[in-house]
């Protein structure tokens, strides 16, 4: 992993605003899809995508390329659009999004699109599929490193504890659960729905490396990610504080732009339309022009 200048910052911080644009009129010209969650995370997938992981886009079966896995596969949007990005397929198909026939489908299809590691949908299934990986790789004897992007609200359900469990039972060291801590979920906020906190102690009951972030910092997501190589012993988890919504201000912090279908909009919803969208768009033009100031 290259040394992360503040040049890297910087265009790291361009790239993320403009994968929200992207998000915003993607799911716009779907009509469906998940924003919130989207949004929040465009700032991981961005360094992982420029930053951290060892892929190849031209080579997206590449035997020795990190796997990273996606559990709540409902955010795949923001995937979509920095493996876009990043050159795994044109930036125009991401207007493709849930249409009939597209690669891009409303889920993660594996077969589907070069690049994905697995099929995602129902919650809770990500951490075992990722802990399947990680052992492949090491009675392969191979070095690539798995990551596995997790909700918060999937870690009410019971099948996510007996895969952590059996994680750090076998010491599947070459793997990095990352949790979107945003705390929403579909019908309200977790803490409301079922509590989760404090998660980095049940983790750390649990016999996992725990390291909390702001997952909208460039610089902790980096280091966090390093720290991550730099444990022999145990499975790790970066527990990353997210704002949904993020960079859209009458969209952040509300657990109902989570995933809404357009039809039942009134004043919130997923996605945004019309002077919503336009508006949107405008907000994180704004933020745009602000990364640029800072950096002249």
């Amino acid at each position: 992993m290259e040394d992360l200048t503040e040049d890297k910052i910087h265009s790291l911080e361009e790239k993320a605003v403009e994968a929200r644009e992207l998000l915003i009129q993607m799911l716009v010209e779907a009509g469906s899809g998940h924003s919130a969650g989207s949004l929040g995370m465009a700032d991981i997938f961005t360094a992982f995508y420029f930053h951290i992981l060892a892929h190849n886009p031209k080579d997206p079966d590449w035997a020795d390329r990190d796997r990273l896995i996606l559990s709540n596969g409902h955010i795949c949007p923001i995937r979509y659009v920095s493996m876009a990005q990043a050159g795994y397929f044109p930036i125009d198909e991401l207007k493709t999004l849930r249409k009939l026939d597209s690669r891009l489908q409303g889920h993660p299809h594996r077969t589907s699109l070069p690049g994905l590691e697995t099929t995602s949908g129902p919650l809770g299934e990500g951490i075992s599929q990722a802990i399947g990986v990680a052992l492949s790789a090491k009675l392969d004897g191979k070095k690539y490193d798995v990551w596995c992007v997790t909700s918060d609200g999937e870690h009410q359900e019971g099948n996510t504890w007996e895969a952590v469990m059996f994680a750090a039972k076998y010491k599947i060291n070459n793997l990095c659960v990352i949790v979107d801590r945003n705390n929403i979920q579909i019908d309200g906020f977790t803490e409301d729905v079922m509590p989760l906190d404090d998660l980095a102690q049940k983790y750390k009951a649990f016999n996992w490396h725990v390291i909390e972030i702001d997952g909208h910092n460039f610089r902790a997501i980096v280091d966090a990610a390093n720290e991550v190589k730099a444990i022999f012993e145990k499975p790790t988890v970066i527990i990353a504080h997210t704002i949904p919504g993020k960079g859209v201000d009458f969209m952040e912090n509300k657990f109902e732009w989570h995933g809404m279908p357009p039809d039942t909009q009134d004043v919130s919803g997923a996605p945004p339309k019309g002077e919503q969208a336009k508006k949107a768009l405008a907000e994180l033009r704004t933020l745009q022009g602000k990364i640029e100031s800072e950096h002249e």
